[in-house]
């Protein structure tokens, strides 16, 4: 701990990133937001009841006030926390747990509109904000044989609704009404705005990413 207490004394006017996510990583490099590598330690479960509104927005929340208890507060750390989330028919599409369930989530997909929410919460030792990016999203028709073709390129596999907008997946997208980024992971518009009212600039060169480990 003590090589990353030296590096982060050295680290100023960026956030910490309560998120494993590549696509997060890259959004924020996209704006030139420097950023800090975070684990964080959340319950994933839906509670009973929780409407998709409510589960994607406590997500974020608790990964953002997660990761916050993890860095010593003389830093005065800013956490950003987010969660994405794919909505049909009300209900909640996770990650797929195996081939069936991916299959299963595409062909449930096929021909529709869907709903991509992503929330993002950013949090310091005083004040915790978060905001909701909703994108509809409509998919063309998903043949059999392409679900089985798209799941061997192993892209599903760790996707929400079993699919990356900004990846293979793209060929079933028919039109995006909102934000694309969302979709892939952060709302850029909705993040950048929220960052700012934190005193967090954008357009700034970025560091390599440190990963703090408690």
């Amino acid at each position: 701990m003590a090589s990353d207490r030296s590096n982060l004394q050295n680290f100023h006017r960026g956030i910490f990133l309560a998120s494993a996510s590549p696509r997060r990583q890259d959004l924020l490099r996209q704006i030139g937001v420097r950023f800090q590598l975070l684990n964080h330690q959340v319950d994933e479960q839906i509670l009973s009841g929780e409407l998709p509104r409510d589960f994607v927005t406590r997500m974020a929340r608790e990964k953002a006030i997660s990761g916050l208890q993890q860095v010593p507060q003389d830093y005065q750390p800013v956490v950003l926390g987010a969660d994405t989330i794919v909505v049909i028919d009300s209900n909640i599409l996770g990650k797929p747990r195996d081939r069936r369930d991916a299959l299963s989530m595409l062909q449930r997909l096929s021909g529709r509109e869907h709903f991509v929410l992503t929330a993002v919460t950013v949090t310091n030792a005083s004040e915790t904000q978060s905001v909701i990016s909703e994108t509809a999203v409509s998919v063309g028709p998903i043949t059999k044989d392409q679900a089985q073709a798209y799941w061997e390129t192993g892209e599903p596999a760790d996707k929400a609704g079993a699919y990356a907008v900004q990846g293979l997946g793209s060929i079933f997208i028919k039109a995006i009404k909102g934000s694309y980024s969302g979709v892939v992971g952060l709302p850029i518009f909705e993040t950048s705005r929220l960052l700012t009212h934190f005193g967090v600039k954008c357009w700034q060169p970025n560091d390599q990413g440190l990963e703090i480990h408690q």
